[in-house]
Protein backbone atom coordinates (compact mmCIF):
# COMPACT_ATOMS: atom_id res chain seq x y z
CA UNK A 1 0.00 0.00 0.00
CA UNK A 2 1.14 3.03 -0.77
CA UNK A 3 2.31 6.19 1.51
CA UNK A 4 -1.04 8.49 0.27
CA UNK A 5 -0.37 11.17 2.71
CA UNK A 6 3.02 11.84 1.14
CA UNK A 7 1.94 11.21 -2.16
CA UNK A 8 -0.62 14.21 -1.53
CA UNK A 9 1.93 16.43 -0.12
CA UNK A 10 4.61 15.94 -3.04
CA UNK A 11 4.51 17.82 -6.42
CA UNK A 12 3.48 16.93 -9.81
CA UNK A 13 5.02 13.50 -10.62
CA UNK A 14 5.29 12.21 -13.96
CA UNK A 15 4.02 8.17 -12.13
CA UNK A 16 0.72 10.32 -10.66
CA UNK A 17 -2.85 10.65 -11.79
CA UNK A 18 -4.98 12.26 -9.59
CA UNK A 19 -8.60 12.73 -11.17
CA UNK A 20 -11.71 14.34 -8.94
CA UNK A 21 -14.36 11.49 -9.78
CA UNK A 22 -17.19 12.84 -8.11
CA UNK A 23 -19.65 12.04 -10.78
CA UNK A 24 -18.38 8.67 -11.39
CA UNK A 25 -15.62 7.05 -12.66
CA UNK A 26 -14.09 8.95 -15.22
CA UNK A 27 -13.61 7.31 -19.02
CA UNK A 28 -10.48 9.08 -19.24
CA UNK A 29 -8.78 6.65 -16.47
CA UNK A 30 -8.44 3.97 -18.71
CA UNK A 31 -6.07 6.12 -21.04
CA UNK A 32 -4.32 6.60 -17.83
CA UNK A 33 -4.33 2.93 -17.20
CA UNK A 34 -2.92 1.80 -20.69
CA UNK A 35 -0.53 4.71 -20.77
CA UNK A 36 1.03 3.93 -17.11
CA UNK A 37 1.55 -0.31 -18.03
CA UNK A 38 3.10 0.72 -21.21
CA UNK A 39 5.65 3.26 -20.31
CA UNK A 40 7.25 2.77 -16.60
CA UNK A 41 3.76 2.14 -14.67
CA UNK A 42 2.04 4.64 -11.49
CA UNK A 43 -0.58 5.45 -9.15
CA UNK A 44 -3.95 6.47 -10.01
CA UNK A 45 -5.59 8.25 -7.30
CA UNK A 46 -9.52 8.98 -7.76
CA UNK A 47 -11.34 11.42 -5.39
CA UNK A 48 -8.20 13.82 -5.56
CA UNK A 49 -8.27 16.95 -7.25
CA UNK A 50 -4.96 18.54 -9.29
CA UNK A 51 -4.11 21.99 -9.62
CA UNK A 52 -1.68 22.02 -12.90
CA UNK A 53 -0.84 25.53 -12.16
CA UNK A 54 0.06 24.83 -8.59
CA UNK A 55 1.22 21.45 -8.65
CA UNK A 56 -0.58 20.67 -6.00
CA UNK A 57 -2.96 17.96 -4.91
CA UNK A 58 -6.07 18.18 -2.90
CA UNK A 59 -8.26 15.95 -1.44
CA UNK A 60 -12.21 15.71 -2.59
CA UNK A 61 -13.44 11.76 -1.44
CA UNK A 62 -15.62 9.82 -3.67
CA UNK A 63 -19.07 8.85 -2.89
CA UNK A 64 -19.47 5.04 -3.42
CA UNK A 65 -16.07 3.64 -3.36
CA UNK A 66 -17.15 0.14 -3.57
CA UNK A 67 -19.21 0.46 -6.35
CA UNK A 68 -16.25 2.45 -7.83
CA UNK A 69 -13.72 -0.53 -7.63
CA UNK A 70 -16.56 -3.28 -8.76
CA UNK A 71 -17.06 -0.75 -12.12
CA UNK A 72 -13.08 -0.82 -12.67
CA UNK A 73 -12.56 -4.61 -12.06
CA UNK A 74 -15.54 -5.17 -14.48
CA UNK A 75 -13.91 -3.30 -17.29
CA UNK A 76 -10.46 -4.73 -16.71
CA UNK A 77 -11.81 -7.98 -17.04
CA UNK A 78 -14.11 -7.25 -20.37
CA UNK A 79 -11.37 -7.91 -23.31
CA UNK A 80 -14.08 -6.06 -25.48
CA UNK A 81 -12.71 -2.94 -23.01
CA UNK A 82 -9.05 -3.53 -21.95
CA UNK A 83 -6.77 -6.03 -23.69
CA UNK A 84 -5.49 -7.02 -20.18
CA UNK A 85 -5.82 -7.17 -16.96
CA UNK A 86 -2.18 -6.54 -15.01
CA UNK A 87 -3.30 -5.61 -11.55
CA UNK A 88 -3.71 -8.05 -8.55
CA UNK A 89 -6.21 -7.45 -5.69
CA UNK A 90 -3.83 -5.42 -3.59
CA UNK A 91 -3.04 -2.91 -6.80
CA UNK A 92 -7.01 -1.81 -6.47
CA UNK A 93 -7.97 -0.60 -2.88
CA UNK A 94 -10.02 2.52 -1.05
CA UNK A 95 -8.45 4.24 1.60
CA UNK A 96 -10.19 6.53 4.91
CA UNK A 97 -7.98 9.71 4.69
CA UNK A 98 -8.80 12.81 7.18
CA UNK A 99 -9.06 15.88 5.40
CA UNK A 100 -10.17 19.36 6.91
CA UNK A 101 -12.29 17.85 9.88
CA UNK A 102 -13.78 15.44 7.55
CA UNK A 103 -12.78 11.47 6.35
CA UNK A 104 -13.00 11.06 2.55
CA UNK A 105 -12.97 7.72 0.39
CA UNK A 106 -10.01 8.14 -2.37
CA UNK A 107 -9.66 5.03 -4.75
CA UNK A 108 -6.21 3.82 -5.23
CA UNK A 109 -5.02 1.86 -8.13
CA UNK A 110 -1.76 1.19 -8.42
CA UNK A 111 -1.00 0.65 -12.27
CA UNK A 112 2.41 -2.07 -12.78
CA UNK A 113 4.45 -1.96 -15.87
CA UNK A 114 3.52 -4.38 -18.01
CA UNK A 115 5.67 -7.42 -19.17
CA UNK A 116 7.05 -7.57 -22.60
CA UNK A 117 4.32 -9.93 -23.08
CA UNK A 118 1.79 -7.65 -22.49
CA UNK A 119 2.44 -5.17 -24.25
CA UNK A 120 0.73 -2.80 -26.05
CA UNK A 121 -1.67 -2.54 -23.22
CA UNK A 122 -4.62 -1.23 -25.40
CA UNK A 123 -8.20 -0.12 -24.59
CA UNK A 124 -11.12 -1.09 -27.03
CA UNK A 125 -10.40 -3.37 -30.20
CA UNK A 126 -8.33 -1.31 -32.61
CA UNK A 127 -4.47 -2.00 -30.60
CA UNK A 128 -3.20 1.16 -33.14
CA UNK A 129 -5.62 3.23 -31.51
CA UNK A 130 -6.17 2.28 -28.13
CA UNK A 131 -2.51 1.99 -26.74
CA UNK A 132 -1.06 5.04 -24.77
CA UNK A 133 1.95 6.13 -23.34
CA UNK A 134 2.97 8.46 -20.74
CA UNK A 135 5.75 11.74 -21.29
CA UNK A 136 5.93 15.22 -19.51
CA UNK A 137 2.55 16.29 -20.48
CA UNK A 138 0.50 13.66 -19.78
CA UNK A 139 -1.39 10.83 -21.99
CA UNK A 140 -1.13 10.54 -25.41
CA UNK A 141 -1.87 8.30 -28.15
CA UNK A 142 1.13 5.68 -29.24
CA UNK A 143 2.55 6.35 -33.06
CA UNK A 144 2.11 3.32 -34.99
CA UNK A 145 6.10 2.68 -34.58
CA UNK A 146 5.93 2.31 -30.72
CA UNK A 147 2.94 -0.27 -31.08
CA UNK A 148 4.97 -1.87 -33.67
CA UNK A 149 8.14 -1.67 -31.31
CA UNK A 150 6.22 -3.50 -28.68
CA UNK A 151 4.42 -6.17 -30.70
CA UNK A 152 8.02 -6.76 -31.58
CA UNK A 153 9.08 -7.57 -28.49
CA UNK A 154 5.77 -9.65 -27.44
CA UNK A 155 6.89 -12.56 -29.26
CA UNK A 156 9.13 -15.02 -27.97
CA UNK A 157 11.44 -15.73 -31.27
CA UNK A 158 14.28 -12.98 -31.53
CA UNK A 159 14.01 -10.60 -34.31
CA UNK A 160 17.41 -11.26 -35.57
CA UNK A 161 16.32 -14.83 -36.41
CA UNK A 162 13.89 -13.33 -39.31
CA UNK A 163 15.16 -15.65 -42.35
CA UNK A 164 15.85 -13.08 -45.23
CA UNK A 165 15.13 -15.77 -47.88
CA UNK A 166 15.54 -12.54 -50.27
CA UNK A 167 19.50 -12.95 -50.05
CA UNK A 168 22.02 -15.05 -50.70
CA UNK A 169 25.39 -15.63 -48.39
CA UNK A 170 27.45 -14.10 -51.29
CA UNK A 171 25.41 -10.78 -50.18
CA UNK A 172 27.45 -10.91 -46.47
CA UNK A 173 31.09 -9.43 -46.64
CA UNK A 174 33.34 -11.74 -46.82
CA UNK A 175 36.54 -10.22 -45.21
CA UNK A 176 33.71 -9.80 -41.77
CA UNK A 177 33.32 -13.47 -42.40
CA UNK A 178 36.58 -14.40 -42.73
CA UNK A 179 38.28 -12.53 -39.65
CA UNK A 180 35.50 -13.75 -37.64
CA UNK A 181 36.73 -16.74 -38.44
CA UNK A 182 40.03 -16.59 -37.54
CA UNK A 183 39.32 -15.37 -34.14
CA UNK A 184 36.94 -18.25 -33.79
CA UNK A 185 39.77 -20.71 -34.37
CA UNK A 186 42.14 -18.71 -32.28
CA UNK A 187 40.26 -19.15 -29.05
CA UNK A 188 39.07 -22.65 -29.98
CA UNK A 189 41.49 -24.20 -32.25
CA UNK A 190 40.28 -27.89 -31.98
CA UNK A 191 35.94 -26.96 -31.89
CA UNK A 192 34.46 -29.16 -34.76
CA UNK A 193 33.36 -25.87 -36.51
CA UNK A 194 36.43 -24.49 -37.53
CA UNK A 195 36.62 -27.63 -39.72
CA UNK A 196 33.44 -26.47 -41.56
CA UNK A 197 33.11 -24.66 -44.74
CA UNK A 198 31.54 -21.04 -44.89
CA UNK A 199 28.00 -21.93 -45.50
CA UNK A 200 27.95 -24.60 -42.78
CA UNK A 201 29.52 -22.56 -40.19
CA UNK A 202 27.36 -19.88 -40.69
CA UNK A 203 24.68 -22.13 -40.12
CA UNK A 204 25.69 -22.98 -37.23
CA UNK A 205 26.47 -19.56 -35.30
CA UNK A 206 22.98 -18.44 -36.49
CA UNK A 207 24.41 -16.01 -39.12
CA UNK A 208 22.74 -18.47 -41.91
CA UNK A 209 19.72 -21.07 -42.35
CA UNK A 210 18.13 -23.06 -44.77
CA UNK A 211 14.75 -21.54 -46.52
CA UNK A 212 12.11 -23.83 -47.78
CA UNK A 213 14.17 -23.73 -51.19
CA UNK A 214 16.73 -25.97 -49.60
CA UNK A 215 19.23 -22.86 -49.84
CA UNK A 216 21.17 -21.78 -47.11
CA UNK A 217 20.10 -17.62 -46.55
CA UNK A 218 21.30 -15.07 -43.95
CA UNK A 219 18.98 -14.48 -41.13
CA UNK A 220 18.39 -10.84 -39.50
CA UNK A 221 21.07 -11.23 -37.24
CA UNK A 222 23.52 -12.70 -39.61
CA UNK A 223 22.86 -9.52 -42.41
CA UNK A 224 23.15 -7.00 -39.42
CA UNK A 225 27.06 -9.19 -37.86
CA UNK A 226 28.42 -9.81 -41.61
CA UNK A 227 26.55 -7.68 -44.11
CA UNK A 228 27.25 -4.65 -46.19
CA UNK A 229 26.06 -1.11 -44.93
CA UNK A 230 24.28 -0.59 -48.33
CA UNK A 231 22.27 -4.00 -48.28
CA UNK A 232 21.60 -3.84 -44.55
CA UNK A 233 19.60 -0.24 -45.61
CA UNK A 234 17.05 -2.40 -48.07
CA UNK A 235 16.24 -4.25 -44.63
CA UNK A 236 16.88 -1.83 -42.04
CA UNK A 237 16.04 1.41 -43.47
CA UNK A 238 16.78 3.47 -40.24
CA UNK A 239 19.97 1.13 -39.18
CA UNK A 240 23.21 3.28 -38.66
CA UNK A 241 25.93 3.12 -36.11
CA UNK A 242 28.22 6.39 -35.42
CA UNK A 243 31.21 7.02 -33.19
CA UNK A 244 31.94 10.46 -32.53
CA UNK A 245 34.50 11.77 -30.59
CA UNK A 246 35.66 15.35 -29.10
CA UNK A 247 37.92 15.62 -26.43
CA UNK A 248 38.56 19.42 -27.03
CA UNK A 249 35.84 22.26 -26.86
CA UNK A 250 37.83 24.03 -29.23
CA UNK A 251 37.23 21.62 -32.41
CA UNK A 252 34.14 19.64 -33.81
CA UNK A 253 35.20 16.07 -34.10
CA UNK A 254 38.44 14.90 -33.12
CA UNK A 255 37.61 10.93 -34.86
CA UNK A 256 34.52 9.84 -36.02
CA UNK A 257 33.63 6.81 -37.27
CA UNK A 258 30.34 5.92 -39.06
CA UNK A 259 28.14 2.84 -40.77
CA UNK A 260 27.72 4.83 -44.09
CA UNK A 261 31.57 6.22 -44.34
CA UNK A 262 31.99 3.54 -47.79
CA UNK A 263 35.56 2.91 -46.75
CA UNK A 264 34.81 -0.39 -44.44
CA UNK A 265 31.69 -2.86 -44.31
CA UNK A 266 29.32 -0.99 -42.07
CA UNK A 267 28.47 -4.20 -40.15
CA UNK A 268 28.36 -4.15 -35.84
CA UNK A 269 30.80 -6.89 -36.08
CA UNK A 270 33.59 -4.47 -37.87
CA UNK A 271 32.34 -1.41 -35.80
CA UNK A 272 33.17 -2.74 -32.89
CA UNK A 273 36.83 -3.71 -33.41
CA UNK A 274 36.96 -0.17 -35.32
CA UNK A 275 36.01 1.77 -32.25
CA UNK A 276 36.97 -0.36 -29.00
CA UNK A 277 40.51 0.60 -29.08
CA UNK A 278 39.40 4.66 -29.44
CA UNK A 279 36.71 4.29 -26.73
CA UNK A 280 39.04 3.21 -24.00
CA UNK A 281 42.09 4.75 -25.46
CA UNK A 282 42.48 7.56 -23.34
CA UNK A 283 41.12 5.95 -19.52
CA UNK A 284 43.29 6.46 -16.59
CA UNK A 285 45.62 3.25 -16.09
CA UNK A 286 47.13 3.53 -12.61
CA UNK A 287 50.50 2.57 -12.31
CA UNK A 288 50.49 -1.12 -11.19
CA UNK A 289 53.01 -3.82 -11.63
CA UNK A 290 51.75 -7.87 -12.52
CA UNK A 291 53.96 -10.67 -10.80
CA UNK A 292 56.11 -10.80 -13.69
CA UNK A 293 57.02 -7.05 -13.24
CA UNK A 294 54.81 -5.80 -16.79
CA UNK A 295 52.82 -2.85 -15.92
CA UNK A 296 49.12 -3.38 -16.34
CA UNK A 297 47.14 -1.31 -19.15
CA UNK A 298 44.10 -2.69 -18.25
CA UNK A 299 41.34 -2.00 -15.74
CA UNK A 300 38.20 -2.84 -14.51
CA UNK A 301 36.45 -0.15 -16.28
CA UNK A 302 38.40 -1.22 -19.71
CA UNK A 303 36.57 -4.42 -19.18
CA UNK A 304 33.13 -3.17 -18.71
CA UNK A 305 33.42 -0.59 -21.55
CA UNK A 306 33.89 -3.50 -23.48
CA UNK A 307 30.61 -4.71 -22.22
CA UNK A 308 28.55 -1.77 -22.80
CA UNK A 309 29.73 -1.35 -26.19
CA UNK A 310 28.16 -4.88 -26.51
CA UNK A 311 25.27 -4.71 -24.78
CA UNK A 312 24.41 -1.62 -27.25
CA UNK A 313 24.78 -3.57 -30.16
CA UNK A 314 22.98 -6.83 -29.21
CA UNK A 315 20.39 -4.75 -27.41
CA UNK A 316 19.23 -2.70 -29.93
CA UNK A 317 16.05 -1.95 -31.99
CA UNK A 318 17.50 -1.84 -35.48
CA UNK A 319 13.99 -1.10 -36.23
CA UNK A 320 14.17 2.00 -34.43
CA UNK A 321 14.01 5.44 -36.39
CA UNK A 322 17.57 6.07 -34.85
CA UNK A 323 20.77 4.59 -34.66
CA UNK A 324 23.55 3.46 -32.55
CA UNK A 325 25.57 6.47 -31.15
CA UNK A 326 28.51 6.27 -29.60
CA UNK A 327 30.08 9.62 -28.11
CA UNK A 328 33.41 10.00 -26.31
CA UNK A 329 33.92 13.21 -24.87
CA UNK A 330 36.32 14.56 -21.89
CA UNK A 331 35.40 12.70 -18.75
CA UNK A 332 32.63 11.43 -20.64
CA UNK A 333 30.88 8.82 -22.61
CA UNK A 334 27.40 8.35 -24.00
CA UNK A 335 25.96 5.09 -25.32
CA UNK A 336 22.69 5.86 -27.36
CA UNK A 337 20.77 3.38 -28.14
CA UNK A 338 17.37 2.68 -29.82
CA UNK A 339 14.52 0.98 -28.24
CA UNK A 340 13.52 0.49 -24.75
CA UNK A 341 15.06 -2.28 -22.12
CA UNK A 342 12.48 -5.18 -21.85
CA UNK A 343 12.81 -5.28 -18.17
CA UNK A 344 12.97 -2.59 -15.42
CA UNK A 345 15.71 -0.67 -15.46
CA UNK A 346 16.13 -1.71 -11.95
CA UNK A 347 16.35 -5.21 -12.85
CA UNK A 348 19.25 -4.40 -15.23
CA UNK A 349 20.87 -2.88 -12.91
CA UNK A 350 20.53 -5.44 -10.04
CA UNK A 351 21.97 -7.63 -12.61
CA UNK A 352 21.68 -11.72 -13.13
CA UNK A 353 18.01 -11.29 -15.66
CA UNK A 354 18.71 -11.09 -19.25
CA UNK A 355 16.20 -10.89 -21.84
CA UNK A 356 18.71 -9.81 -24.94
CA UNK A 357 16.52 -8.33 -27.64
CA UNK A 358 18.51 -9.98 -30.41
CA UNK A 359 19.62 -13.67 -29.08
CA UNK A 360 21.39 -14.59 -32.85
CA UNK A 361 23.80 -11.49 -32.31
CA UNK A 362 24.22 -12.21 -28.51
CA UNK A 363 25.07 -15.34 -29.62
CA UNK A 364 27.65 -14.88 -32.55
CA UNK A 365 29.73 -12.20 -30.09
CA UNK A 366 29.78 -14.59 -27.33
CA UNK A 367 31.19 -18.10 -29.29
CA UNK A 368 34.48 -14.99 -29.76
CA UNK A 369 33.85 -14.16 -25.67
CA UNK A 370 32.23 -10.81 -26.14
CA UNK A 371 29.35 -9.81 -24.25
CA UNK A 372 29.39 -13.30 -22.94
CA UNK A 373 28.37 -12.35 -19.70
CA UNK A 374 24.74 -12.80 -18.98
CA UNK A 375 22.78 -10.35 -17.47
CA UNK A 376 25.83 -8.66 -15.26
CA UNK A 377 27.41 -5.93 -17.09
CA UNK A 378 24.97 -3.03 -15.95
CA UNK A 379 25.42 -4.60 -12.15
CA UNK A 380 29.26 -4.98 -12.97
CA UNK A 381 29.18 -1.34 -14.27
CA UNK A 382 27.75 0.24 -11.05
CA UNK A 383 30.00 -1.34 -8.76
CA UNK A 384 33.11 -0.72 -10.48
CA UNK A 385 32.03 2.63 -10.83
CA UNK A 386 31.90 3.26 -7.26
CA UNK A 387 34.89 1.32 -5.89
CA UNK A 388 36.92 4.10 -8.74
CA UNK A 389 34.87 7.11 -6.91
CA UNK A 390 33.26 8.22 -9.80
CA UNK A 391 29.51 9.44 -10.32
CA UNK A 392 27.57 6.95 -10.75
CA UNK A 393 26.53 5.77 -14.33
CA UNK A 394 23.15 7.26 -15.32
CA UNK A 395 20.62 5.19 -17.07
CA UNK A 396 17.40 6.86 -18.47
CA UNK A 397 14.64 5.98 -21.18
CA UNK A 398 13.24 8.53 -23.39
CA UNK A 399 10.02 7.84 -26.02
CA UNK A 400 9.64 9.22 -29.69
CA UNK A 401 12.27 8.15 -30.44
CA UNK A 402 12.51 5.15 -28.16
CA UNK A 403 16.23 5.28 -26.89
CA UNK A 404 18.21 4.22 -23.78
CA UNK A 405 20.81 6.39 -22.64
CA UNK A 406 24.19 5.42 -20.59
CA UNK A 407 26.22 8.41 -19.15
CA UNK A 408 29.74 7.12 -18.01
CA UNK A 409 31.71 9.27 -16.43
CA UNK A 410 35.36 8.31 -16.48
CA UNK A 411 39.23 9.34 -16.01
CA UNK A 412 41.07 10.62 -18.82
CA UNK A 413 44.78 10.14 -18.57
CA UNK A 414 45.25 14.14 -19.54
CA UNK A 415 42.84 15.34 -16.41
CA UNK A 416 45.09 18.18 -15.98
CA UNK A 417 43.71 19.96 -19.48
CA UNK A 418 40.51 20.89 -16.99
CA UNK A 419 41.46 24.39 -16.58
CA UNK A 420 38.27 25.28 -15.09
CA UNK A 421 38.24 23.38 -11.81
CA UNK A 422 39.03 24.83 -8.94
CA UNK A 423 39.25 22.32 -6.43
CA UNK A 424 39.23 24.37 -3.39
CA UNK A 425 35.65 25.39 -3.59
CA UNK A 426 32.76 24.27 -1.10
CA UNK A 427 29.43 24.26 -2.27
CA UNK A 428 26.50 24.27 -0.48
CA UNK A 429 23.01 22.12 0.22
CA UNK A 430 21.39 23.99 -2.50
CA UNK A 431 24.50 23.76 -5.38
CA UNK A 432 24.26 19.54 -3.77
CA UNK A 433 20.65 19.14 -4.67
CA UNK A 434 20.99 20.95 -8.21
CA UNK A 435 23.86 18.04 -8.62
CA UNK A 436 21.17 15.37 -7.57
CA UNK A 437 18.91 15.79 -9.75
CA UNK A 438 21.33 16.81 -12.59
CA UNK A 439 22.79 12.84 -12.57
CA UNK A 440 18.91 11.63 -12.26
CA UNK A 441 18.09 13.84 -15.33
CA UNK A 442 20.76 15.62 -17.35
CA UNK A 443 18.22 17.77 -19.47
CA UNK A 444 16.19 19.81 -17.02
CA UNK A 445 15.39 23.53 -17.46
CA UNK A 446 15.99 25.73 -14.14
CA UNK A 447 12.02 26.01 -14.24
CA UNK A 448 12.42 22.10 -13.63
CA UNK A 449 15.04 22.05 -11.74
CA UNK A 450 13.64 24.95 -9.27
CA UNK A 451 10.17 22.76 -8.89
CA UNK A 452 11.95 19.69 -8.38
CA UNK A 453 14.36 21.04 -5.47
CA UNK A 454 12.00 23.91 -4.41
CA UNK A 455 13.61 27.29 -4.74
CA UNK A 456 12.87 29.72 -7.06
CA UNK A 457 14.14 30.21 -10.74
CA UNK A 458 16.43 32.79 -9.95
CA UNK A 459 18.42 30.90 -7.41
CA UNK A 460 18.54 27.96 -9.31
CA UNK A 461 20.27 30.21 -12.52
CA UNK A 462 22.66 31.69 -9.96
CA UNK A 463 23.99 28.52 -8.86
CA UNK A 464 23.79 26.63 -11.77
CA UNK A 465 26.36 29.92 -12.94
CA UNK A 466 28.42 28.91 -9.65
CA UNK A 467 28.72 25.43 -10.80
CA UNK A 468 29.55 25.93 -13.85
CA UNK A 469 32.35 28.80 -13.06
CA UNK A 470 33.88 26.71 -10.73
CA UNK A 471 34.17 23.41 -12.56
CA UNK A 472 31.20 20.89 -11.48
CA UNK A 473 29.27 21.37 -14.52
CA UNK A 474 29.14 22.53 -18.44
CA UNK A 475 25.99 23.02 -20.80
CA UNK A 476 26.35 20.98 -23.88
CA UNK A 477 24.42 22.15 -26.78
CA UNK A 478 21.51 25.12 -27.08
CA UNK A 479 19.77 25.94 -24.36
CA UNK A 480 16.62 24.54 -25.64
CA UNK A 481 17.92 21.07 -26.82
CA UNK A 482 21.22 21.05 -25.22
CA UNK A 483 22.32 18.74 -21.99
CA UNK A 484 24.30 19.16 -18.64
CA UNK A 485 27.49 17.21 -17.89
CA UNK A 486 28.64 16.59 -14.57
CA UNK A 487 32.19 16.93 -14.54
CA UNK A 488 32.74 16.15 -10.75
Amino acid sequence: MIDLEKILQAKENLNIEAKRARGGLPQSIWETYSSFANTAGGVILLGVEEDVTAHAFTPVGVDNPEKMISDIWNTLNAPSKVSANILFNHHLYAVKYPYNGKVLDIVVMEVPKADRHQKPVYIGQDVFKGAYRRNGEGDYRCKREEVLSMLRDQTEESPDAKLLENLKIEDLCNDSVRRYRIMFSNLKPNHAWTKLDDEEFLCKIGACRRGEDGEAHPTLGGLIFFGEFVTIMTELPHYFLDYREKLRDDTRWTDRVCSGDGDWSGNIFDFYFRIIDRLTADIKVPFKLTGGLVREDETQMHTALREALANALIHADYYGRQGIVIEKRFREIRIYNPGLFRISIDDAIAGCISDARNATIFNMFSLIRIGERSGTGLCDMFNIWKENGLVEPIITETLDPERVVLILQVEMQNEGVNEGVNEGVKINTTHKAILAVLKKNCELTAQQIADEIGKSKQTVERSIKFLKDNGFIKREGSDKNGSWIILR
